[in-house]
């Protein structure tokens, strides 16, 4: 899948016999270079582009321990969750931001 120029959550292809738990810390870890905890999950997110289709998992993460490297994508960085919608998403991870700051709003309540 090729999005170019798009920022998207961390994330990838579930390998033959791995859960999705499995496969976000494997990602992650090849990816970003951080070791994390898989937490609680998002609601699954089905989205049919002009080319293609994608069905992702998210889940809450907490970082256990490594430091953040770019080793696949062009850029990586901390964004505040109040910020993220400063960004030009894919459109597969808006109910994703959505869903997070629903959460969030909550919670202030």
């Amino acid at each position: 899948m090729k999005l170019p120029l798009k920022w998207e959550f961390p994330g990838g292809k579930i390998e033959e016999g791995e859960s999705k738990k499995e496969c976000l810390t494997r990602e992650v870890k090849e990816e970003l270079g951080l070791n994390i905890e898989v937490l609680d999950p998002l609601e699954m997110v089905e989205y049919h582009y002009p080319e293609f289709s994608i069905s992702l998992y998210p889940f809450l993460c907490k970082i256990k321990s490594g430091e953040l490297s770019v080793s696949e994508h062009a850029q990586v960085k901390w964004v505040a969750l109040d910020n993220l919608e400063n960004y030009d998403w894919a459109e597969a991870d808006i109910p994703i931001l959505t869903e997070l700051k629903e959460m969030r709003s909550t919670t202030k309540e």
